[in-house]
């Protein structure tokens, strides 16, 4: 691969990954509610279904799901009600709340289970897999040997600078988290925004 190709390739993954939509949202919610290293977990996973689509297009698994109607609306319901239960956890969470300090603010759902979400999340929603099914052989020439290797080459250096960039919003987010936790009753607030962001993803994907 040329190195002019690989520039623009991360150029436009760069500004892709920064472009409000529903990933960078739901992970400044979250950052917001639960801190930091709760929204870098979460990048970290929402990453790893990254490198998941980009094995099915890889694979040529991706184009099969596009050409199945079938197939995308299973994909769209799984998608839009995996959503809807985080959605309706987040606000059971939220009622439950009070007024919360620095110590005690956050949710108690382990790394482990936020990773899972992440990749869930990503796993499920098939207008990822159908971005990177467009996106990435934009860049490699389909005919030339290794080409599903280069696909999935790309695809690991977007999922890398998503790490990145996601973290990045998450410290941020942290910061200013830690300035707003005084606030009475934002820790309900917080959970209740966490729960909204959610339900509109949901009906983002199914609509849409």
């Amino acid at each position: 691969m040329e190195s002019s190709t690989f520039i623009y390739f991360l150029t436009a993954s760069i500004l892709l990954t920064l472009a409000p939509g529903p990933d960078i949202l739901y992970l400044l919610t979250k950052s917001l509610s639960d801190g930091a290293k709760a929204g870098i977990t979460l990048a970290c996973g929402l990453a790893s279904g990254i490198v998941f689509h980009t094995t099915l297009v890889m694979v040529g698994v991706a184009a099969f799901i596009k050409s199945s109607i079938t197939a995308m609306l299973l994909l769209k319901v799984f998608g839009a009600a995996y959503l809807l239960f985080l959605a309706f956890g987040a606000f059971k969470a939220a009622r439950a709340r009070k007024k919360i300090s620095l110590s005690r603010a956050g949710s108690k759902i382990s790394s482990v289970a936020l990773y899972k979400r992440g990749v869930l999340m990503n796993v499920l929603n098939p207008k990822v897999l159908l971005f990177f099914l467009a996106f990435l052989p934009q860049f490699v020439d389909l005919s030339s040997d290794g080409a599903s290797l280069k696909i999935l080459f790309l695809g690991v250096v977007f999922a890398v600078q998503a790490v990145i960039i996601f973290s990045g919003v998450a410290m941020f987010a942290g910061r200013v988290r830690k300035l707003i936790l005084s606030k009475k009753n934002i820790g309900q607030l917080l959970g209740f925004i966490e729960a909204v962001v959610l339900t509109l993803i949901a009906f983002t994907l199914i609509l849409f």
